[in-house]
C-alpha cells in the first residue's frame, strides 16, 4: 500500500491530484519515464494515456480519449515500462484507422508484431542514395519535380488551396516501376468533411490492399495527432525494410502537426520559441523525416510527401522554413495560379526536387527529360518578365518574340500545367505536352536542349490561324 494510493498491479496507481481539460496529475509514483505508455482504468471502461512530464513522484498525463466523465476517486493508472508499441505487418493494408491505430472501418483490430512508434532516423551510413522516379501521373510533378524514391518532398500550400486534392490524386495514382508499391496515408487535423473526402477518393486503392489510411479528425486529441505520423511511420518501414515494398507516405496536414505539438509542450510549461513553438520543433521534424529512404542492401523504399499550409501565406513561418532545411526540395502551390483555373495550382519557379538530377534521364525516364525540364522552366521565366512587360507598356508594345513567350505560358499552362483531378497521365504523355508547348516558340529560343533531341522530340509547330477578311 502506498501512502497516497492503492496499488492495483505492478505500476498501478490511483492518487489522482488533479483533472486539467485533457490532462491527468496522479501523485506517489515511482520508476516512470517521459513518453511512456499507459492504461487508465475506470468503472467498466479503459482509457490510455501519454506521460508529458515527471516531477519527483508527480507525473503528469495527456489522456488520449479525454478525461470527461473521470472522477478523481475512481481512477487508476497503470503504466507500460515502455513508450507507445502498434503492430506492424501486412495486415494494415486495405485498412482504415484513426489517428492512433483503431479500426474505423468495423474490421478487427490489426495485429502482428509490436514495434515502437518513437521509431529512429535512418543512419546515413546505412543509406542508398535515391535514383529512382515514383510517377504520380501528374504532369507538372512528373515532369518539373520529379519525386524520387527515398526523398523526401514536402508541399506548401495556403488556406483554401486544394492541396487535399492534390495530396489524394498522387495517394490514388502514384506508381514505381519493379515491385510492390503500397501508400500509407496519415491525415491530421481534418475536419470530418474532409475525411470523407479521403476516404471516398481513396477507396479504390484501399480496396485493392495498397494502401493504409490513418485519420486523425479535428476534434480528436491532440497528443493522438502527434502519434498519427509515427504510427504510419512504423507501419510504412516495416512494408518497405522488411517486406521489400517501395512505399510512399503522405502526411497531411503538418501544420496542424506541429500546433499540436506546440499545445502539449504549453502543457509541460516548456519556455516557447519562435511563435510560441517549442524550441525542439527543428529536430522534432527531422526525427519524422528522416525516418525515410533507401537501405543499403535491402529491397524496398520509404518516400515521404508531407503537406502543409502555410499561416498567411509566409513560407518564413517557422513550419515551412524548418521544413524547408530538412526536406529535399519543395512543391509550392500558388493563389495566382490557382485564380487562373489552373489545378493543380503549382508555382514551377518556385517548386524544386533536389534529387530531380538523379532521378531523371537514360534508364530512368527518357532521355530528354533533365533538359526538357530545363528548357520549360527557363522558357517560363522569361514568359513571366514578358508578361510583365507587357502590363506596363502594352502587349502592342512588345515585340514578336515576347509575344511569343506569353503564348507559350498561355499553351503550357493548359496543356501541360492543368490537369483533371481525376486524370492520370503517363510519362510519355506528360513530356509529349511539354515539347508541344516548347513548339509555340521560335527554334533558335531553345538553347538548353541538345541539337538532336530536338530534332528527335520538337513538333512542328501550329500554322498560323488565317485570317478572315
Amino acid at each position: 500500500m502506498n501512502a497516497g494510493g492503492r496499488r492495483l498491479g505492478r505500476l498501478s496507481f490511483t492518487d489522482t491530484r488533479e483533472l486539467r481539460g485533457p490532462l491527468l496529475v496522479v501523485g506517489d509514483v515511482a520508476g516512470v519515464g517521459w513518453d511512456e505508455f499507459a492504461t487508465i482504468e475506470l468503472p467498466g471502461e479503459e482509457r490510455h494515456g501519454l506521460v508529458l512530464e515527471v516531477d519527483h513522484d508527480v507525473v503528469t498525463l495527456q489522456v488520449l480519449e479525454g478525461t470527461h466523465g473521470m472522477a478523481r476517486g475512481a481512477v487508476g493508472v497503470r503504466f507500460d515500462g515502455r513508450p507507445l508499441h502498434v503492430p506492424v505487418g501486412a495486415g494494415w493494408l486495405g485498412r482504415v484507422c484513426n489517428g492512433r491505430g483503431e479500426p474505423l472501418d468495423g474490421g478487427p483490430p490489426v495485429t502482428g508484431t509490436p514495434m515502437p512508434v518513437s521509431g529512429w532516423p535512418m543512419n546515413p551510413v546505412h543509406r542508398e542514395p535515391p535514383k529512382e522516379p515514383v510517377i504520380t501521373g501528374i504532369s507538372v510533378i512528373d515532369a518539373l519535380t520529379t519525386l524520387v524514391r527515398g526523398q523526401k518532398l514536402p508541399i506548401f500550400s495556403v488556406a483554401g488551396l486544394p492541396h487535399l486534392a492534390l495530396a489524394t490524386q498522387i495517394a490514388a495514382q502514384s506508381q514505381a516501376a519493379g515491385g510492390a508499391f503500397r501508400v500509407v496515408f496519415a491525415a491530421m487535423g481534418l475536419t470530418h468533411a474532409d475525411i470523407a473526402f479521403v476516404r471516398d477518393r481513396l477507396e479504390e486503392r484501399s480496396a485493392a490492399g495498397e494502401l493504409v489510411l490513418l485519420l486523425n479528425a479535428a476534434d480528436d486529441p491532440v497528443i493522438e495527432r502527434i502519434l498519427t505520423p509515427r504510427i504510419a511511420l512504423t507501419v510504412a518501414e516495416h512494408l518497405a525494410f522488411t517486406e521489400g515494398a517501395d512505399v510512399l507516405v503522405i502526411m497531411s496536414d503538418m501544420t496542424s502537426y506541429a500546433e499540436a505539438l506546440r499545445e502539449v509542450s504549453a502543457a509541460r510549461r516548456e519556455i516557447p520559441a519562435r511563435r510560441g513553438y517549442p524550441g525542439y520543433l527543428y529536430s522534432d521534424l527531422a526525427s519524422l523525416y528522416e525516418r525515410c529512404g533507401k537501405v543499403r542492401g535491402r529491397e524496398g523504399s520509404l518516400t515521404v510527401v508531407p503537406v502543409l499550409t502555410m499561416p498567411a501565406g509566409d513560407i518564413t513561418h517557422p513550419v515551412p522554413d524548418l521544413t524547408g532545411y530538412i526536406t529535399e526540395g519543395q512543391v509550392v502551390l500558388s493563389p495566382d495560379v490557382h485564380a487562373r483555373g489552373i489545378y493543380p495550382p503549382v508555382d514551377g519557379l518556385s517548386s524544386l526536387s533536389r534529387l530531380m538530377r538523379s532521378g531523371t534521364g537514360p534508364g530512368r525516364t527518357r532521355e530528354d527529360h533533365r533538359y526538357l525540364a530545363a528548357q520549360v522552366l527557363a522558357a517560363l521565366a522569361r514568359a513571366r518578365q514578358a508578361v510583365e512587360l507587357a502590363e506596363l507598356v502594352g502587349r502592342d508594345a512588345i515585340g514578336e518574340t515576347d509575344r511569343s513567350y506569353i503564348a507559350y505560358r498561355d499553351r503550357l499552362e493548359q496543356e501541360l500545367l492543368n490537369q483533371g483531378r481525376d486524370e492520370e497521365r503517363s510519362l510519355d504523355e506528360t513530356l509529349g505536352r511539354a515539347w508541344r508547348a516548347l513548339a509555340t516558340l521560335p527554334r533558335q529560343e531553345l538553347t538548353m536542349v541538345p541539337l538532336e533531341l530536338l530534332e528527335r522530340y520538337l513538333p512542328e509547330p501550329d500554322p498560323p490561324a488565317e485570317v478572315t477578311p
